[in-house]
C-alpha cells in the first residue's frame, strides 16, 4: 500500500510540474510581442535605428523574398524579415523558392543565391543575399551584416531626399578609398559623396550642404580660407578631424585660425593616457562622453568610441557668438605631450610644459540659438576603415553627421555585426558519429538509467 501511495504521490507530482511548466509557456505566448533574446550579440534584437525607422513607416511595404533552398542560409534573413514584419503593420513578407517558382524569379533582377526585393508603389530596391554575409578570411567563417544593409535600403525606398556632402583633398588629407565604410554608411543614409579640391575648383559648390576635412597634415592656403570662411558665413556646415603633423604648432595657421573663429584654440599637444589599460597603448585614448545627443545613446548602451593620436582642444567661453560644448574627454590621469619627438621614446610621465588633464579631444559647435554648425575631432583615425567598425566609433561619426544636419532620427545606434559563424566540414562517417550519440546513446542512457532507479525503489 505504501509503494503504491508513493508511486501516486511522484506521478501526480510530475503531471503537476508538467502542468504548471504549460500553463506558464502559454501564459508567456499569451502576452503579445513578448521576446527575450538570450543570444549573446543580442542577434534577434532590432537596433534603435532600425525600431525608429519601422515606427516612422507610413507607407506599405511588399518584401518578396527569393530563396534558394540549397544556399543554406536562409533562415537568417528570414528570421531577421519577420522581426521587421512584426514591428509594422504596413510590411508584407512572401517568400518563393527561385528553384521551384523561376517564373516569379523571371520578374526581378535575382541572384542565384538569394534575393530580396523591396517594393513601395512604383519604387523599388534590391538587396542580394551575398551582400548581407561578410566573409572572414582568417577563420573561414562570416558575419551576417543583413539588419544594417536592409535598413539602408529601407530608409532609400521611403525617402527621396538626398543630401550632398564634400570631403576636401589637396593637404594630405586622408583619402576616400581608405574610408570606404564611412562613405557607404553615409550613402546608405541617402548622402551624395563627392571629393573638393578647392584651388583647382576655385569655388564651394552650391549644393554643399556639408564640407569633411578628414585628417589634413598640411595647411588650407589663404584663399582657401576665404572660400571656406565665405561658406561658413552662410549655411554651410563643417567637420573637421584634425590628422598628425609633429610641425603643426608652426604650420598650421589657417586651421588654427578657422577654428578660433568659434572660440576653439588648438593646443598642439598630443593626448597620453598614462593609466590606460592594457588592452591599448597609452596613444589610444578611451574618452569619456559629455552630455550631449551625439554621445547620449552611446554612453546609454555602454559603447565605447577609441581616438589614435588625438590632438587636445580648448575653448574660449567668452566667444558671444557661438556656443562650444565639449562631447570627448580624457580622464584626470592623460596628459598633453607638447614636445612631439618624445612620443617615439618611452616616456609616458609628464613634465612641466605638458598639458594637464582632463583634455578635451572634441567639441560641437552652434549658435546661441541652438543651430548647428561645426564639429571639430582631435583625431581623424575613429573615420578610417580599420577603426570605424569598432565599439561606437562609426555610430559616434555618423551621429555627429545627422546633428550637424538636424536629423534627429538619424542620432541612434545602428545595426551591429552579427558574431562570426563557423563553417565546419564533416565527413559521413562524423555525422553518423554525432546521429548515433545524441539521437540514440545519449537518450538511451537516460532511460537506462531511469529504469534502474525505479526499479531500485520498487525493490524497496
Amino acid at each position: 500500500m505504501k509503494q503504491w501511495l508513493r508511486g501516486t504521490n511522484a506521478a501526480v507530482l510530475s503531471v503537476a510540474v508538467i502542468g504548471i511548466f504549460i500553463a506558464l509557456t502559454m501564459l508567456v505566448g499569451s502576452f503579445k510581442g513578448f521576446e527575450w533574446d538570450l543570444t549573446k550579440n543580442k542577434n534577434f534584437t532590432l537596433s534603435e535605428q532600425t525600431k525608429s525607422a519601422l515606427s516612422e513607416l507610413k507607407q506599405d511595404i511588399r518584401i518578396v523574398a527569393l530563396t534558394n533552398a540549397g544556399v543554406g542560409l536562409n533562415h537568417e534573413v528570414m528570421d531577421m524579415l519577420k522581426e521587421y514584419k512584426k514591428r509594422s503593420s504596413h510590411i508584407t513578407v512572401e517568400e518563393y523558392d527561385m528553384t521551384k517558382e523561376p517564373s516569379i524569379a523571371k520578374q526581378y533582377e535575382v541572384d542565384a543565391n538569394g534575393t530580396i526585393v523591396l517594393e513601395s508603389g512604383s519604387n523599388k530596391k534590391v538587396v542580394h543575399f551575398y551582400e548581407m554575409f561578410m566573409a572572414d578570411n582568417t577563420t573561414g567563417g562570416y558575419q551576417f551584416t543583413g539588419e544594417e544593409k536592409f535598413t539602408n535600403a529601407l530608409m532609400g525606398l521611403t525617402s527621396t531626399e538626398k543630401h550632398t556632402v564634400y570631403f576636401l583633398t589637396g593637404h594630405e588629407e586622408t583619402p576616400l578609398e581608405q574610408m570606404s565604410a564611412l562613405r557607404a554608411s553615409l550613402e546608405g543614409e541617402n548622402y551624395v559623396v563627392k571629393e573638393l579640391n578647392l584651388l583647382r575648383e576655385g569655388a564651394i559648390p552650391a549644393d554643399a550642404e556639408m564640407i569633411f576635412a578628414v585628417g589634413p597634415s598640411k595647411d588650407i592656403s589663404d584663399k582657401e580660407t576665404e572660400l571656406l570662411r565665405t561658406y561658413m558665413n552662410g549655411k554651410g556646415k563643417l567637420y573637421l578631424s584634425l590628422g598628425f603633423n609633429k610641425d603643426m604648432a608652426s604650420s598650421w595657421k589657417n586651421i588654427d585660425g578657422i577654428m578660433a573663429d568659434y572660440g576653439i584654440k588648438d593646443q598642439h599637444a598630443i593626448a597620453v593616457e598614462s593609466k590606460q589599460n592594457a588592452l591599448f597603448d597609452p596613444l589610444t585614448i578611451i574618452p569619456n562622453y559629455g552630455s550631449h545627443p551625439i554621445t547620449d545613446q552611446l554612453a546609454k548602451y555602454d559603447l565605447i568610441t577609441l581616438l589614435s593620436l588625438a590632438i587636445s582642444m580648448n575653448h574660449d567661453e567668452a566667444n558671444e557668438k557661438w556656443t562650444a560644448t565639449p562631447i570627448l574627454q580624457t580622464s584626470d590621469h592623460a596628459y598633453g605631450e607638447t614636445d612631439i619627438a618624445l612620443l617615439g621614446q618611452s616616456k609616458t610621465t609628464q613634465d612641466d610644459k605638458d598639458m594637464k588633464g582632463p583634455l578635451n579631444l572634441g567639441y560641437v559647435i552652434e549658435s546661441k540659438e541652438g543651430k548647428p554648425k561645426a564639429i571639430f575631432l582631435g583625431s581623424s583615425t575613429i573615420l578610417m576603415d580599420g577603426e570605424i567598425n569598432k565599439q561606437g566609433n562609426r555610430d559616434f561619426a555618423l551621429n555627429a553627421v545627422s546633428w550637424l544636419q538636424e536629423k534627429n532620427d538619424g542620432v541612434t545606434i545602428r545595426p551591429r555585426q552579427g558574431a562570426n559563424y563557423q563553417m565546419a566540414a564533416m565527413t559521413p562517417g562524423g555525422a553518423q558519429s554525432i546521429f548515433w550519440g545524441t539521437i540514440v546513446i545519449i537518450p538511451l542512457l537516460f532511460l537506462l538509467t531511469g529504469g534502474w532507479i525505479w526499479w531500485r525503489r520498487r525493490l524497496g
